[in-house]
């Protein structure tokens, strides 16, 4: 297993860093590293554990404790404010580093580096649901509302023009390449409220299971995804790379058919136009054709008479 080693950077080399950064992002910068981390994870989503709750999804953090990524399961939070929806945070590559940019809360959805993470957050914006006066209505095209009795809910599908990939960061030498639009660099200037306390716990309790490491897990942890922060065993909590998974970005396909539909023999193994199988095995040239064999269609008449000897 390869090693992570935590780069360490000067003080004038991060102040440099922070100033060159958006207002708005420098109080998320919390840490820079050399090594990029790693492809999201396969996984589905968990049901709608109850109206009101808003998805986050799930994300690789660094741990400079252990020198390795864990990831961070999605889930279901119910958010600050209402009104509110979150902003997923995003590794970028800036200077010959990976910066992590920590997601926030605010009314509208800024610039989370491109990333698709799947379940409505398809590198811009958010189609998983949307604020309608006091109350958030789900699009169940997208997200898994489950059994959970909701009528706040429509149906919108949503067409993903992103690259389908698990690329799990922005820029750099095979990163995500997406710049912030308009609409997000106003969101990047508005009121912002950081993770709530759920989801500072539901990071520290990821961080302490060994399990959620990239060296044990390899990119497939043993809980991708969960019904509510903090709960990491039991019903509806879900494996990473399971039978039943999906990619994060994308809507399962219809399944191809089986190699032998798709390569079936025609039935009765029919011959050519014209060709029937002849009965018995073939006499040698010159000899009479047994009786009952048809002529092939389209070929003129032979003759049986025998063929001359050619000169010696």
């Amino acid at each position: 297993m390869k090693t992570y080693i935590l780069r360490s950077v000067s003080l004038l080399a991060l102040s440099l860093m922070l100033l060159a950064a958006p207002a708005a992002s420098r109080a998320q910068i919390s840490i820079s590293i050399h090594i990029g981390p790693p492809a999201l994870p396969v996984y589905v989503q968990p049901p709608l554990p109850a109206p009101g709750y808003i998805w986050t999804p799930g994300y690789w953090a660094w741990s400079p404790a252990f020198n390795d990524y864990y990831w961070v399961p999605g889930t279901w939070i119910l958010p600050p404010r209402v009104g509110f929806l979150w902003t997923p945070g995003y590794w970028g590559w800036r200077n010959g580093l990976y910066v992590w940019n920590g997601g926030y809360w605010g009314a509208h959805i800024g610039f989370y580096g491109g990333v698709n993470y799947g379940f409505g957050y398809v590198g811009v914006g958010f189609a998983g649901g949307e604020w309608r006066g006091g109350a958030f209505f789900y699009n169940s095209a997208v997200v898994n509302v489950g059994g959970v009795h909701v009528t706040n809910v429509y149906n919108r599908t949503v067409i993903n023009n992103t690259t389908i990939n698990r690329v799990s960061y922005n820029g750099g030498p095979a990163g995500v390449k997406a710049e912030p639009t308009r609409e997000e660099e106003a969101a990047a200037r508005e009121e912002h409220v950081q993770p709530t306390h759920e989801q500072t716990q539901h990071e520290h309790m990821a961080s302490t299971n060994p399990a959620q490491r990239f060296s044990a897990n390899h990119g497939r942890p043993a809980v991708a995804a969960s019904p509510k922060a903090g709960v990491f065993s039991g019903k509806g909590v879900v494996t990473g790379g399971g039978r039943n998974a999906q990619a994060p970005h994308i809507a399962r396909p219809a399944p191809n058919p089986p190699e032998r539909e798709r390569q079936a023999k025609p039935e009765g193994q029919a011959k050519p136009q014209g060709q029937a199988k002849p009965e018995g095995q073939a006499k040698p040239q010159g000899q009479t054709k047994p009786k009952g064999q048809p002529k092939p269609a389209n070929k003129p008449k032979q003759s049986t008479r025998p063929k001359e000897k050619e000169p010696q």
